[in-house]
C-alpha cells in the first residue's frame, strides 16, 4: 500500500516493541467536529488503544482525543469508542485473520491525508519476552557499530 506521508498526529512505537506487524491497513475514522479540531492541534494518544471487530464493523477502543478547549457543550467523551471505516472485503479478511490464535489488531499511527483523518491498522502477532530481548540486542549491536564507524572516520 503506497501512502503519501501526511501530517502525523500520533504514533504507536509501543506496538512495534510488543508485536510483530504482519500486515498494514489504512482506515478512515468517524469523528465529531470538535474532535477533528483537537486532532489538528495534535492532541491524541493511541498508546493504550486496541481494535475489535463487532457485528462486521471495526471499532477502536481507548484512543484518547483530548477535549477541544473552545468546544464547551459540543465536546465528546475523550475515550469514547470510535468506528473505523474499511471496505467490506478488508473487514472479512481481518475477521478471518484475527480468528487465528495469537493475532490482534493494533492502531499504529493517526495522520491527516488529503484533509481526512486516517488510522493505520496493523495485523499483529504478540512477541514473547525472548523476542523483545533479541530486538534490544540488535539495536545495541547496530548502535555500537555506528559508534565505531563514527570514531574511525574522525581520524
Amino acid at each position: 500500500m503506497s501512502k503519501e506521508p501526511g501530517k502525523l498526529i500520533a504514533n504507536n512505537k509501543k506496538a512495534y516493541h510488543d508485536y510483530f506487524i504482519e500486515d498494514k491497513y489504512e482506515a478512515g475514522i468517524c469523528l465529531h467536529g470538535t474532535e477533528v479540531k483537537s486532532l489538528r492541534m495534535g492532541k491524541c494518544s493511541i498508546k493504550e488503544a486496541f481494535i475489535r471487530i463487532e457485528d462486521g464493523e471495526v471499532y477502536v477502543y481507548n484512543m484518547h482525543i483530548s477535549p477541544y478547549e473552545k468546544g464547551n457543550i459540543f465536546n465528546k467523551d475523550p475515550l469514547r469508542v470510535k468506528k473505523l471505516m474499511l471496505h467490506r472485503g478488508e473487514i472479512n479478511k481481518l475477521i478471518g485473520q484475527t480468528t487465528i490464535k495469537g493475532y490482534t489488531l493494533v492502531p499504529l499511527q493517526v495522520y491527516f491525508k488529503n484533509g481526512l483523518v486516517k488510522v493505520e491498522i496493523g495485523l499483529a502477532k504478540g512477541k514473547k519476552l525472548y523476542d523483545k530481548r533479541q530486538d534490544i540486542a540488535k539495536k545495541d549491536q547496530r548502535r555500537e557499530t555506528e559508534r565505531e564507524f563514527k570514531v574511525k572516520n574522525l581520524y
